[in-house]
């Protein structure tokens, strides 16, 4: 909103108001204004739910600490919200297609944590909301925003392309043929526009794959068959690997604060021509406003860390675990790096399949020998660790170092191929 007052501003000849053409500028804000807003609202917050006596209620696993977290306020998520909504809604283009699919994701996932908390706050009920409720929540975020990014005509990408290239069906060039500085004649490049749903390969060359291309010519445009039960797939798997990671103070906050400095770098790199130019990876047209987005983001992650981190005063509950997934894999999959997830995501990716792995094992070994073996001393893996009596802030601190490992990695493949 403030955008378009500074907008107005400027037409006045107003001093300073041309900053807010300035996405870098959008963005410092966006951030300062969710730490704020994060460390204010969640000091106010935390002081009402222990007034309202909204507290956790811990089983008793056996392991070290858990039970003086017994009544620790939850429901912190809202903190997070409030954090990514208001910086985002102040400070970014509000008709940007990119920016009104992030909000959707953002309070629909939002509300599915927050009523599965509900229930297990107020109507003591600790299963909460049941799993096949959550699960089609999660399946109509991933419809919504695959149908949004597949068809909206606002949503196409810019790729450079050899100077013989030929078009294809639904694409178009969008610039004169140029040369870069001291290149050969016969390396002359030009850039088309696209609106399939190209993304990009991580480790290789020519990297970009089009959804359209596996259902074959014979579908025509209906890459879309493919392309939302994709999405579906990957928000599915990215939101239930952060609520599986939430098990420890701050772990999956600071992992997901450091996941959303990396996307922030994707996301810049990739909506600005020069740099997309220079790496020769996607340009990808009027999504800049996803910058400002995913830095209210990583701001809401510092912010709540202030309260989250060990010992914790707040506990996000589901209201923010599930958000920040799906966030998370909402915003990778707008900018076509979802195909870097499992590198990017990878705390998440080995919590989750550290679950999966210990109950399958469980299971086969039950039904072959009567007696259920487990290949962690506890899942998901953070437990393991904490049965082999490593301190809760030790874990932590050691998966956030893999994480920025994880995320270093991922921005290195814009170079490596």
């Amino acid at each position: 909103m403030l955008y378009y007052l500074f907008q107005y501003l400027d037409e006045m000849n107003f001093p300073g108001a041309g900053l807010f053409d300035y996405i870098s500028f959008r963005a410092a804000m966006a951030l300062i204004t969710s730490l704020i807003v994060s460390m204010l609202f969640g000091k106010r917050l935390i002081g009402l739910l222990q007034k309202q006596q909204i507290g956790e209620t811990v089983r008793d696993l056996g392991l070290e600490g858990q039970m003086a977290k017994q009544g620790t306020p939850t429901m912190g998520g809202l903190i997070i919200l409030a954090a990514i909504l208001i910086p985002t809604l102040l400070f970014a283009r509000l008709d940007s297609i990119y920016v009104i699919t992030m909000l959707i994701a953002t309070v629909w996932l939002g509300a599915i944590g927050f009523i599965d908390d509900y229930i297990k706050v107020f109507k003591k009920n600790k299963a909460g909301l049941a799993g096949r409720f959550k699960v089609i929540g999660q399946v109509g975020v991933g419809i919504i925003v695959g149908s949004i990014l597949y068809f909206h005509p606002d949503v196409v990408v810019h790729k450079k392309v050899d100077a013989d290239y030929t078009l294809r069906s639904g694409e178009k060039f969008v610039t004169k043929m140029h040369i870069d500085e001291g290149q050969d004649e016969a390396f002359k490049a030009k850039w088309i526009e696209t609106d399939d749903m190209t993304t990009t390969i991580p480790f290789v060359s020519n990297n970009e794959f089009n959804y359209n291309w596996l259902v074959g010519d014979w579908m025509g445009t209906w890459g879309w068959l493919l392309f939302i039960p994709v999405v579906i797939f990957i928000v599915i798997a990215v939101s239930n690997g952060a609520n599986m990671t939430d098990g420890l103070d701050g772990l999956a906050t600071g992992t997901s604060a450091i996941v959303g400095i990396s996307l922030a770098i994707l996301a810049y790199v990739s909506t600005n021509v020069h740099f997309a130019d220079y790496l020769d990876v996607m340009y990808i047209p009027d999504a800049e406003e996803l910058v400002i987005f995913i830095s209210a983001f990583v701001g809401a992650c510092v912010g709540f860390l202030w309260y989250n981190s060990y010992p914790a005063q707040v506990f996000m509950g589901d209201t923010g675990s599930l958000a920040l997934g799906g966030i998370i894999a909402v915003f990778a999959i707008s900018i076509r790096k979802e195909l870097l997830i499992p590198i990017l995501c990878g705390v998440f990716l080995i919590e989750n399949l550290s679950v999966i792995m210990q109950v399958g094992w469980f299971k086969y070994t039950k039904k072959r020998s009567g007696e259920g073996r487990r290949i962690f001393l506890m899942a998901p893996l953070h437990h393991h660790y904490q049965k082999k009596g490593m301190h809760e802030a030790k874990i932590v601190s050691r998966f956030w170092i893999v994480a920025i490992l994880l995320a270093v990695i991922t921005i290195v493949t814009l170079k490596v191929r």
